[in-house]
């Protein structure tokens, strides 16, 4: 694969259960490039999960923490990045996405609920679960169309598969500036 810029190959943005981080780690074999997942990376520097920092921390902290990993990571990793559903609630991060091969996966509420469950140990899920989803695709579904260059609905499809159309979309953009240099 053929690059002119540092930066991820692409970086998937996507709600709770949309397949981010499966996805991801398929793509990256599939490219033979490294996979980096900024919610990992909070947990690293951190040294716990997400849901604890949520609990001991407050989602604020969490927040700050993810905006800059996400900074980071943008900086630093040039394979495939797969930012937390809510990394795009900070303009910052919205700002340094622009003009990046980033890909909303997109999921319908029946469907992330179906993949996230009942029984989550997602901090933000808590409660009625098909609610709180709802209420954050509302919120946050404007926002992953605004940073993406393209789209690809995951609903009745295999990890696998949602990774071949992905993969597609960045082998024609390569093929694409290859052409035109």
């Amino acid at each position: 694969m053929t690059r002119s810029s540092t930066g991820p190959v692409v970086v998937l943005v996507g709600p709770p259960g949309a397949g981010k981080s499966t996805v991801a780690r398929g793509l990256a074999r599939r490219l033979g490039v490294a996979v980096r997942d900024t919610d990992h990376d909070v947990e690293d520097t951190v040294g716990k999960p997400v849901s604890e920092i949520f609990i001991d921390d407050g989602e604020a902290r969490f927040r700050e923490l993810e905006a800059a990993a996400v900074q980071a990571a943008l900086q630093e990793h040039e394979g495939v990045l797969a930012l937390g559903g809510g990394a795009i609630l900070a303009e910052e991060t919205r700002a340094a996405l622009a003009g990046r091969p980033v890909v909303f996966l997109e999921v319908g509420l029946a469907e992330e609920a179906r993949r996230v469950g009942l029984g989550t140990s997602r901090p933000l899920l808590l409660g009625n679960v098909r609610a709180t989803l709802k209420l954050l695709r509302d919120e946050r579904e404007p926002l992953y169309r605004s940073v993406a260059r393209w789209t690809v609905v995951t609903d009745g499809l295999t990890p696998e598969a949602v990774t071949e159309k992905v993969a597609a979309l960045i082998h024609e953009e390569t093929r694409t500036m290859d052409d035109r240099a």
